[in-house]
């Protein structure tokens, strides 16, 4: 008599399976970014005592609420002043902001692009969906278009956020964009820019059936990852200039940016030892 094997799934021990089934749509991406992030984090071999999640509002602002992790879910737009005050109050900590498009870079996109310029050491990952998914479909500042949406029901006249372009001008050492059916090359992306020292993004499309797609005639989540499949051009080390969506125009993908410079708190260090001295050197 052989006694049968359990096989474990690498990913369950860093979500809160208690809190399982989620509340995400069928053909919903955010579950895909999440495996993806859960491969990622154990391929870093990181100490999950000094690992930190922090989202906003949102569908994807749920992912904090689901990994096993020190996680904060805070207030609409303001994960990134939340993660700020956390990585200056413990800097051993590495932190994750983790949300989506609206939350990110329309109310919280002063945050944004701020941290970017100061380099707050911290990674951004952002699913965009191109729609305020849980609040009825509004346009976000990445709807493309065209785009039908609740609050644009002949079609969005309002130019979108290039956001690799914006994070790489803002100041981010590490930019990349992937899309979910990208899993392999995502889950990469994932652990580089964790393993980065500075301010880096990841932007990730991932469909919205329920409320974008219906209304854009996209079909289900399966639809998407073929239609990402057949309009994705991978360009590693492309111009992000070069990156702007359209309703169904290629999708360019791949790491565009990896760069180093002085951090905040490597900066402010440098400056006020030079200011200070010797005296500042006692204080540390």
């Amino acid at each position: 008599m052989t006694g049968s094997v359990v096989m474990e799934n690498p990913v369950e021990r860093f979500l809160r399976t208690d809190r399982i089934p989620h509340i995400w749509c069928p053909g919903c991406g955010i579950g895909t970014t999440v495996n993806c992030f859960a491969r990622a984090i154990d391929e870093c071999g990181l100490d999950l005592d000094k690992l930190a999640i922090v989202s906003g509002i949102g569908c994807t602002g749920r992912v904090a609420g689901y990994a096993k992790l020190d996680s904060f879910h805070t207030t609409h737009g303001r994960a990134i002043p939340f993660a700020t005050g956390l990585k200056l109050s413990n800097p051993e900590l590495k932190v994750v902001v983790y949300s989506g498009d609206g939350d990110l870079t329309a109310i919280g996109g002063n945050h944004f692009i701020h941290a970017a310029r100061r380099n707050v050491d911290m990674t951004i990952v952002c699913v965009n969906n191109l729609t305020y998914g849980m609040t009825g479909g509004q346009v976000t500042p990445t709807t493309p278009e065209d785009a039908i949406a609740s609050t644009s029901p002949y079609g969005n006249f309002e130019q979108p956020f290039n956001l690799p372009y914006l994070a790489e001008s803002s100041g981010a050492v590490y930019v990349a964009r992937w899309t979910v059916y990208h899993v392999t090359q995502l889950k990469k992306a994932m652990r580089e820019a964790i393993s980065k020292k500075g301010f880096s993004f990841i932007e990730i499309l991932s469909p919205c059936p329920t409320l974008y797609g219906r209304r854009n005639h996209r079909g289900d989540g399966l639809d998407e990852l073929k239609d990402y499949k057949k309009r994705s051009q991978i360009k590693n080390g492309a111009s992000t200039k070069d990156c702007d969506l359209a309703i169904d125009g290629p999708i360019v993908v791949g790491k565009f940016v990896d760069r180093d410079r002085q951090t905040w708190q490597e900066a402010m260090d440098a400056h006020l030892s030079k200011k200070l001295g010797d005296r500042y050197k006692r204080l540390a």
